[in-house]
């Protein structure tokens, strides 16, 4: 506690969670792909059991076609800084339909973690069961008991990195993005020597479904018949490789600016890794790995190129050592995918009222919504229970929750191009002016492929269609009790949930900020935040700290003990600062102190943190020159002889402001 001239007395709080990390575009391309180039691990070996040898030519098309589904969230997600299926859908078709929608995606995430660990349990026991005869152990791991095992402890142990907070998980998911990168030069380098050596043989262009490709289809021999339809049962069974996209919504609000071409960045760079890895992949199990050895490594297919390729077998182990290491890595990795992006969807519906507020209590250390963390992972680990570490089973539940949130975001994004008019910093390409209507041929027709796809899964994955309508169902009748509930209680503006951190004096502040310029900005109206808006505009966010500050006026002596929790106006005055910089891209530090007066506040805290420029909205109730008169008197009141110059600008709502130097 500081007092100064006139007993003016000062108590500080420090917003933690509040003083947002924003992360580059790389990071970002690392969170996503850290779960959609993971299927290439997998989606081999699925989609050859349900479509035979022609399942390389399919995850090509499928990979190809992701471009398309890449550009769809990005326009989506250049509409809205929290975006996602839920937020493009209530704006498009309503609060129910976005239920429906949110609820196929939770089982989407949910799966994710499931069958991406117990693939990589898969591996690991592969790759253990051929190093044991080689040490003198007379041991062999059974693949399903073995792989649940270790899908459980990566799942928990991505558990504790998300709980900690994204900024440790994103540099976890680059890691393992470099790894793979070295590991998948490495492979294609001996897989063209062995194409060089012995040749290669071309995967089949026929089509010959497994019973359980087919689904309820099976025996009508429709595919056949109609041959256009056989060609989307096969690209069906290939979309477990769209695995991971929603996620590039989720994380977009913590995508440091500039905003939308980062958000344009990280796309190109997930298409392009993504398509490489399992394109590829999946060629050269095909072409290099013999049908009956292939058979042998259906669950673990990139084992089996390792050890296929024309190299020593010693060197194959170390090769196979490699792909398990990293595809152990990365197949966790989307484990931590799908917790960052099932948490993102669940706090969109708890800002909505969906979900009641205890759900986003923060944590009392780190201030992550834990509760929601938790709830995902106990699904995940009960998935992992039930499935008995069956791949495939996995792989064709997967799809409904993948497939049915494309479709809704689809169309969702049709009908917002014509229900919300007007510029937007990027659509999806091929549009015609009509009538000066804008048609959105482009994203129709990628709404039309997908939603094909979509009902002809319904028909051939039974698995996924009736574990999938079942897991959707229970969660939408969640979802539509809880928001009744809350809506009985009051449903109440949003307002962001922070953790809080008691100084002693406003000098304390200065530990939570380490970069060489500082700018000050006085905030006390939630809907007069031009002036942050403008300053975060010009803000050089890797050389600047911004220190947003609230001053709650109080009048005595002392206020007595810590703060824990702001009130109803501080709340809302905050929220409003900690969207304008998710908007902005850039890093804040929100600051509250008690005082009992505002610009002994200002001038105390803005010489304490050692700004060089302090920036005030225009008071309503006084005028600018009368603003910068009383912070200027107050300033030369509390300035030190070494005291570095500092810039005093009034902004108004126009943009118009005064400017003062001391």
């Amino acid at each position: 506690m500081v007092r100064g001239p006139s007993r003016r007395v000062t108590d500080v709080v420090v917003l933690s969670t509040a003083m947002l990390t924003f992360i580059s575009f790389w990071r970002a391309a690392a969170i996503v792909l850290c779960d959609m180039a993971s299927t290439a691990w997998y989606i081999g070996g699925i989609a050859e059991q349900a479509m035979g040898r022609a399942a390389p030519w399919f995850i090509l098309a499928v990979m190809a076609f992701s471009a398309c589904v890449l550009a769809l969230y990005v326009e989506g997600s250049s509409m809205f800084v929290r975006g996602g299926v839920y937020k493009v859908v209530k704006e498009a078709m309503g609060g129910t339909l976005a239920k429906v929608s949110v609820s196929a995606l939770m089982f989407d995430y949910v799966l994710t973690g499931a069958i991406s660990s117990v693939s990589a349990g898969q591996y690991v026991t592969g790759l253990l069961n051929s190093l044991f005869p080689y040490v003198r152990i007379d041991w062999h791991l059974a693949p399903a008991l073995f792989s649940c095992l270790f899908a459980l402890v990566a799942v928990l142990y991505f558990w504790r990195l998300n709980i900690i907070g994204i900024e440790e998980s994103s540099d976890k998911a680059v890691k393992i993005i470099l790894a793979t990168a070295v590991m998948g030069i490495v492979m294609t380098g001996f897989c063209l020597w062995t194409v060089h050596q012995r040749g290669f043989s071309w995967p089949s262009g026929e089509l010959s479904f497994s019973k359980e490709g087919l689904g309820w289809l099976a025996g009508a021999d429709w595919h056949r018949r109609i041959g256009a339809f056989g060609i989307l049962i096969a690209f069906g069974h290939a979309f477990l490789g769209l695995s991971g996209l929603e996620t590039l919504a989720q994380v977009h609000r913590e995508m440091e600016a500039p905003k939308v071409p980062n958000l344009k960045k990280t796309a190109l760079i997930v298409f392009l890794f993504a398509a490489l890895l399992t394109s590829s992949v999946s060629f050269f199990a095909v072409g290099i790995i013999p049908d009956d050895v292939r058979a042998k490594y259906i669950d673990n297919l990139f084992s089996g190129l390792a050890m296929s390729v024309a190299a020593p077998h010693g060197v194959q182990i170390v090769l196979q050592a490699l792909v398990v290491l990293v595809g152990a890595a990365i197949l966790c990795g989307a484990v931590n995918t799908a917790i960052v992006g099932s948490n993102g969807v669940m706090n969109r519906l708890a800002e909505d009222g969906i979900l009641p507020d205890w759900f986003r209590y923060l944590h009392h250390r780190y201030g992550t919504t834990h509760r929601m963390i938790n709830l995902v992972v106990g699904l995940q680990i009960l998935t992992i229970i039930l499935c008995r570490g069956d791949v495939y089973l996995l792989g064709e539940a997967y799809a409904f929750g993948i497939i049915w949130s494309l479709v809704f975001n689809a169309a969702s994004i049709v009908i917002l191009r014509f229900k919300v008019r007007g510029n937007r910093e990027w659509t999806v390409p091929l549009n015609v002016k009509a009538g000066g209507v804008q048609v959105p041929i482009g994203l129709t027709a990628v709404f039309l492929v997908l939603l094909s796809v979509g009902l002809v899964n319904l028909a051939t994955k039974r698995v996924a269609t009736v574990f999938g309508i079942a897991f959707t169902v229970v969660f939408f009748l969640m979802f539509l009790i809880a928001e009744r509930l809350n809506r009985g209680r009051g449903k109440m503006e949003h307002r962001e949930k922070v953790n809080l951190i008691n100084e002693e004096t406003v000098e304390d502040v200065l530990k939570h900020i380490d970069k060489p310029n500082r700018v000050l900005v006085a905030v006390r109206d939630p809907n007069g935040l031009h002036h942050l808006a403008k300053t975060l505009e010009s803000l050089d966010d890797e050389t600047t700290e911004l220190v947003v500050l609230y001053c709650k006026i109080q009048h005595g002596m002392s206020f007595g003990g810590d703060i824990v929790s702001l009130g109803p106006e501080e709340e809302h005055v905050f929220t409003r600062v900690i969207e304008a910089a998710e908007k902005a891209g850039k890093t804040v530090t929100p600051l509250m102190v008690l005082s009992n007066d505002p610009f002994y506040a200002i001038a105390q805290s803005a010489q304490a943190v050692g700004a060089g420029e302090v920036v005030l909205g225009a008071s309503g109730r006084i005028g600018l020159e009368v603003q910068l008169e009383r912070l200027a008197m107050t300033w030369g009141a509390l300035q030190k002889s070494d005291a570095t110059p500092v810039t005093f600008r009034v902004v108004q709502k126009g943009g118009a402001e005064m400017v003062a130097e001391l």
